[in-house]
């Protein structure tokens, strides 16, 4: 499973690429963490998930393989603000004035592991294990609308 989604990201992301992680990026410890970022096209920016702390906690992790880790972020991406954050959440900053939300956590949308009761407008589930790829905000806001 590693070796495909190595291989996914890396047809997909370029050298000087920026791409945000939004939280349980691995379930090995610092060093097997370390191996498999070092494979990783882009410049890698990670939103804190509940169990990062498995590598993150880990003297022998490299915290230089990301430019930063954060809990949350509010990022820009041409016109729109996105609010980052590894678990879904009902309101967030600029909402009300169209800024996205984009998680993880969730593994399905539909599935019996942790169901969404409801679809909040403008918030999208960008967990691999759903789009099955590192994607774009346009792919992503593409995705769900042919999933509408």
């Amino acid at each position: 499973m590693d070796e495909e989604y190595i291989k996914r990201w890396n047809n997909k992301i370029k050298k000087g690429d920026e791409i945000y992680i939004l939280g349980d990026l691995s379930f090995y410890k610092g060093d097997g963490t370390n191996k498999i970022l070092k494979r990783l096209n882009g410049m890698k920016f990670l939103i804190r998930g509940n169990h990062d702390h498995l590598f993150l906690d880990d003297e022998e992790f490299d915290q230089t393989l990301f430019r930063w880790v954060r809990d949350t972020a509010m990022v820009k991406d041409g016109d729109h603000r996105i609010s980052l954050f590894h678990y879904p959440i009902q309101v967030w900053n600029e909402q009300h004035h169209g800024a996205l939300h984009f998680y993880g956590h969730v593994h399905s949308n539909t599935g019996t592991m942790h169901p969404m009761k409801y679809e909040i407008p403008n918030s999208y589930n960008v967990g691999i294990d759903v789009i099955q790829e590192p994607m774009t905000k346009e792919e992503i806001l593409n995705f769900y609308e042919r999933r509408k």
